[in-house]
């Protein structure tokens, strides 16, 4: 083990690197009920089961995304610690989870689709993305393509993608509600206590906000897991509130993988979600499938080489030109990590910036990443205890986060409004759009723009253009 991960070069020991993978695991746990949540809109007893679509289907693919994303975060992070032999940990990455819903589950419902075959859909969706991560990653073209992009738009992206899932979390517990003259309002309390309705729309609201600032107030005071332990109280806060106990039925277990058998595993072999992906009713056709392809492959890449950065840089692990050691290892750890997971039936799988807090526990090497890995594997077991837990204590998860999302705006020059105003068309045009990839299109147009007609462009903008024209012909040619 010393030979192979080089503790003692690493400045590191054995006993830190556990408590580093212990640490990070605790750090982003909430992954593990969050995402099957966000891919199949809660599942059987979800918001979208509730107006009408088959409760059967999303218990299933609730079921096959719960061990699916957890295979996907073994695998991709395993191959982050044998490979790269860095203490980054991967698993699937939010906003792109609840991007996925939107497009192919929800999506298919909305278009009269089974949300099955909406579902085999986004695989083949994710897995060609991962391909092509993967061979920008091979040749070295995703380093040009980042380096290419304006720092604005690099900025504003997973700032935007904080508020897009920050407001799938309010939205999911009625926080939010429509309003038929203001579009959106406040949840309505009183309302609820007077047609008899407090337990079914205000709870669930208010528990939310209660968890919220115990993850919040646990952050501050630095307790370690912060996330998971705001989930678990909101838990026991609202059953206790509604007065009702959780079931647990141990059958789940080998349903979770009968289930990811017959239809997560095995869908990329549907010929059908082949021809799906590029002429299905919720894609649109295959201009259409081929931008979801680019959108979802962009957002990974910055959020990827955003986590890289950020969290090599806090464990003085950066090279003489400022780059994170074995980038190039990194990257392609992540990108076949995307593959992989698509194949098994998952949203994008990612790097996590929540490996920040094993960096900052003194993880050093991959041996972190396989004490997280032992840990994701543990779980694989625990379905029962996932279905217990309601979108009330998941809800706050989904708001912090966005909170640490897009602290990356601030980093935005907002003095110069060439930077400025792309940035915060970028940023908030994905929550108020309720989509990622129109997000990154305003921004890259707007930018495109202002960068033309004041005089600024330059050979370095040709990729925003390319990016931006593809998106411009989307918008008018493809309703979506």
């Amino acid at each position: 083990m010393e030979k192979f991960f080089k503790l003692k070069e690493n400045n590191t020991t054995l006993r830190a690197e556990i408590a580093a993978g212990l640490t990070t695991f605790f750090a982003m746990a909430y992954i593990v009920f969050v995402n099957p949540n966000q891919v199949a809109a809660e599942g059987a007893g979800g918001w979208l089961a509730g107006i009408g679509a088959d409760a059967a289907s999303l218990g299933q693919i609730w079921n096959s995304v719960y061990v699916a994303s957890l295979l996907g975060a073994i695998i991709a992070t395993l191959l982050m610690a044998f490979v790269a032999k860095l203490p980054f940990v991967l698993a699937c990455g939010m906003g792109l989870n609840a991007f996925f819903c939107t497009c192919f589950i929800s999506g298919a419902f909305f278009n009269g689709v089974d949300v099955i075959e909406g579902y085999h859909t986004g695989m083949v969706i994710i897995f060609i993305s991962g391909l092509v991560f993967l061979f920008l990653s091979l040749t070295g073209l995703r380093t040009y393509i980042a380096k290419a992009m304006p720092d604005c738009l690099k900025k504003a992206i997973p700032a935007g993608i904080g508020l897009f899932i920050a407001f799938i979390g309010f939205q999911n517990v009625g926080i939010i509600q429509a309003n038929p003259y203001t579009l959106v309002q406040f949840v309505d309390i009183n309302g609820a206590i007077d047609n008899g309705t407090f337990k079914e729309t205000a709870l669930p609201a208010i528990v939310a906000l209660i968890g919220f600032l115990i993850i919040g107030i646990l952050g501050k005071l630095k307790v370690k897991g912060n996330v998971i332990l705001g989930i678990i109280a909101s838990t026991i806060i609202y059953y206790v509130l509604a007065g009702t106990v959780p079931g647990f039925d141990l059958g789940n277990i080998g349903q979770s993988f009968k289930d990811f058998g017959e239809i997560g595993i095995t869908g990329l072999f549907h010929a059908s979600a082949w021809k799906n992906a590029f002429t299905g009713a919720h894609i649109g056709g295959i201009f259409n499938a081929i931008m979801l392809i680019i959108t979802f492959c962009l957002v990974d890449m910055f959020d990827t080489l955003g986590t890289l950065y950020g969290t090599a840089a806090q464990a003085n692990m950066l090279d003489e030109n400022g780059d994170p050691v074995r980038v190039d290892k990194a990257m392609l750890c992540d990108s076949i990590g995307t593959v992989a997971g698509a194949a098994m039936g998952t949203s994008t799988v990612t790097t996590f910036v929540e490996s920040s807090a094993g960096v900052a526990e003194g993880g050093r090497t991959g041996l972190t990443g396989i004490v997280t890995s032992i840990c994701f594997a543990l779980c694989l077991f625990l379905s029962p205890l996932a279905n217990i837990v309601p979108s009330a204590a998941t809800a706050p998860a989904l708001i912090y986060v966005g909170v640490l999302m897009v602290k990356s705006f601030a980093k935005v020059d907002m003095e110069d409004l060439r930077s400025a105003l792309p940035a915060f068309v970028a940023l908030i045009m994905m929550p108020m759009t309720y989509s990622i990839a129109n997000g990154i299109g305003l921004g890259a147009i707007s930018y495109v723009i202002m960068t033309v007609c004041t005089g600024k462009f330059k050979k370095n903008d040709i990729v925003v253009t390319v990016i931006a024209l593809l998106f411009l012909l989307k918008f008018i040619f493809v309703t979506m």
